[in-house]
């Protein structure tokens, strides 16, 4: 990953990526709040049919996916063309569905939430009311692509508690 020269002017947009159950929503709506962003949960962009079909059991293709990721881009080119920053959560598990968020006006920088797997594995065991089953875990992992040199972000390793985590990210992000 490599990072900005330094923060452009304008809006910026901060993707909160990962598989399912490593915090990225917890982290991203502490972050929009911290930093006066807009916050946008990415799973709410989803269609009908996807989330039927997650809950279901049954992971998600690139087609499927194609719709939802245009989607997540269009919000953040209308926001950024308001002269918005955002905060998004968005799995984001391909580079190239990474490379279609970062065609939205503004800048981007990813968050790659990556906690341990087993402490992802317990945390979805224990949600409720969501429509993405832990029997997806092994198929977002073995589907995650790390974030490439050419890709500006950086990956977030800890387990530690809310706060903590955030107060990581934002030190981190002071470097893009």
């Amino acid at each position: 990953m490599s990072p900005l020269p330094k923060r452009s002017r304008g809006p910026r947009h901060v993707i909160v990526m990962g598989i399912s159950g490593g915090g990225k929503t917890t982290l991203a709506m502490m972050l929009a709040g911290k930093l006066g962003y807009v916050f946008a949960e990415g799973d709410e962009f989803h269609s009908q049919a996807n989330r039927d079909k997650m809950q279901a059991g049954i992971p998600l293709d690139d087609d499927d996916r194609a719709p939802w990721l245009r989607s997540i881009q269009d919000w953040m080119t209308a926001e950024a063309r308001a002269g918005r920053s955002t905060v998004v959560t968005c799995s984001a598990l391909k580079k190239r569905y990474r490379d279609v968020l970062r065609a939205a006006e503004g800048s981007t920088v990813f968050v790659h939430m990556a906690p341990p797997v087993d402490l992802t594995a317990e945390r979805l065991q224990t949600r409720q009311g969501h429509y993405m089953p832990a029997s997806l875990l092994d198929s977002q992992v073995a589907t995650l692509e790390e974030l490439e040199e050419d890709e500006v972000g950086f990956k977030v390793t800890s387990a530690g508690t809310p706060p903590e985590v955030l107060a990581q990210v934002l030190g981190e992000l002071k470097d893009y």
